[in-house]
């Protein structure tokens, strides 16, 4: 039988899911229709902004909802369904076969998206930076002073706990003795020269993360005006 519980452990599941472009959860951005477990068997239907959402990051999220779902110690069976959308047919079928990407897509697909990940990874990386440095940059410190900073001497925050994760998930330096700033790309410490630069790049890219969150949840409500934001 379904249970209130069981189901918060659901939406719990796919609150760890990410549209890997915005780097938000899929529960936040309302990209969940329903979510339920019956008999063992959960069933989660999973909507977008727009018909024509790229296709790999469709793939990235239903295929992350399947895991995070199935992992579940009450859950026996999984479901995870796109509805609305041009390229749901072969994203269902190849998930729910573990198909891969490639495997789902034929010769429409390059290749695997782990190297697409990693550039999402690497934006959000780059977008917690913006969010931790800026209250240290309105306490007046200096590019002298950011260069040298550590990660555990960074007061405690979400924001840094969040920045932490994504570090690790790349494989970076992420505990108190890693140095504050650091280039995504390669995970060495930027100089006191690079520092407003590197800064920089980081505000524009949070901006830019900011800004398309905000379109795709206005496309999202015009799309489905009778459904609230968050499930």
């Amino acid at each position: 039988m379904t249970t209130a519980v069981t189901g918060s452990r659901i939406l719990a599941a796919l609150a760890e899911v990410r549209d890997p472009e915005l780097d938000e959860p899929i529960t936040v951005l309302g990209f969940v229709a329903s979510a339920s477990v019956v008999d063992g068997v959960a069933e989660v239907h999973l909507r977008l902004p727009t018909y024509f959402c790229a296709p790999n990051f469709a793939y990235l999220m239903v295929a992350d909802a399947y895991d995070q779902v199935s992992a579940l110690d009450e859950v026996v069976a999984a479901k995870i369904i796109l509805d609305d959308h041009f390229a749901a047919e072969a994203i269902n079928e190849g998930v729910a076969a573990r198909a891969g990407f490639v495997g789902s897509f034929g010769d429409e697909a390059v290749d695997e998206l782990d190297h697409l990940r990693g550039d999402f990874l690497r934006k959000s990386v780059m977008a917690g930076t913006d969010v931790v440095c800026r209250p240290l940059v309105a306490a007046g410190a200096t590019p002298a002073d950011l260069a040298t900073v550590v990660l555990g001497g960074v007061p405690h925050s979400p924001a840094l706990a969040r920045l932490r994760r994504r570090r690790r998930e790349l494989g970076l330096p992420a505990g108190d003795g890693a140095p504050l700033l650091i280039d995504p790309a390669t995970g060495e410490a930027v100089g006191v020269d690079g520092v407003p630069l590197h800064l920089r790049k980081a505000r524009l890219t949070r901006t830019s993360l900011d800004a398309n969150t905000s379109i795709c949840r206005g496309m999202l409500r015009h799309r489905y005006p009778a459904s609230s934001e968050e499930t």
